[in-house]
């Protein structure tokens, strides 16, 4: 036989075998029994040994049918086992799982969230890259992204995984004592400010509402970074005036280690959304949406 031949007629002989009957072999395949029985020659033909011996009141095994029985047994289970396991996939969430996300993301969302996967889904492997540049991740083998609601790319499945984001201006009170507390847009070019630059190498455009328009200010200072744990920290170190997510500095603010200001003007972002190429997602990238979305 080779590889190309049809399995079901190994099928058929293993009932035959078993049943130790033509007709009871056909009315467990439901099946005629002559075709049955055409099946079984042609199987003897193609192989070229006799595998059963026929009389008028049994039907009994050959030396070389017992031998290809027993192959033929292990096969289909083997097979059978094979297809046990990947039931098992289907049932039980595990693989790997790749996801692409800020620093600032993995921080303040995905570990504390997906923490539980440690005992709920021990047999799920967690790749949590961390990038402040925009990936492809089709290209870069990822299984899902995390960005800024208006950053996702069009096609992409998109779920929700934190409210808006509320931007704070602060600085340190030693700061304000020596340049005064801004009272609106204008006077920020009197303070050194703390910029992020996006991986192509611009900076962001701090985005304020003035009068119910959103306007945007290039900041001016010494010191620029590409990430805004390093804002935060630049800031508390009394460098300048840095704008970034409120959740990064709420502890500094109740301490009283930075000073909010014009909060009036602040933005906010569109918030973080998870996104992934297709909704035909494994288990595994299933348990990390249902875990994560809001």
């Amino acid at each position: 036989m080779t590889n190309r031949e049809n399995y079901n007629d190994l099928h058929v002989f293993m009932l035959v075998a078993q049943e130790g009957s033509f007709t009871r072999a056909a009315a467990r395949l439901r099946l005629a029994q002559s075709g049955i029985s055409r099946t079984i020659r042609e199987l003897e033909a193609r192989i070229g040994v006799q595998l059963l011996v026929r009389t008028t009141r049994r039907l009994s095994l050959t030396q070389a049918g017992e031998q290809l029985y027993r192959t033929a047994l292990s096969g289909f289970q083997s097979l059978d086992a094979g297809l046990a396991t990947l039931a098992h996939y289907r049932d039980t969430p595990s693989g790997t799982v790749r996801i692409n996300a800020s620093q600032h993301a993995i921080d303040q969302v995905l570990l504390p969230k997906l923490a539980v996967f440690r005992q709920r889904y021990p047999e799920i492997r967690l790749e949590l890259i961390s990038e402040n540049r925009f990936v492809d991740i089709i290209e870069e083998r990822f299984d899902v992204g995390v960005r800024l609601g208006d950053e996702v790319d069009e096609g992409m499945v998109a779920v929700r995984i934190t409210p808006d984001i509320e931007m704070v201006m602060v600085a340190t009170p030693e700061h304000f004592l020596q340049y005064g507390f801004p009272q609106n847009i204008v006077d920020l070019a009197a303070h050194p400010c703390i910029a992020y630059q996006f991986a192509d190498g611009s900076l962001y455009q701090w985005e304020l509402w003035q009068e119910g328009k959103l306007i945007k200010h290039q900041p001016e200072g010494q010191w620029v970074f590409s990430d805004s744990y390093m804002e935060a920290a630049a800031a508390k170190m009394g460098l300048g005036l840095a704008y970034v997510p409120e959740e990064l500095v709420v502890t500094d603010l109740e301490h009283g280690k930075l000073i909010r200001v014009m909060q009036k003007f602040s933005h906010r972002l569109d918030g973080l959304y998870l996104y992934y190429p297709h909704r035909n997602v494994s288990p595994a990238l299933r348990a990390v949406i249902d875990i994560l979305k809001l």
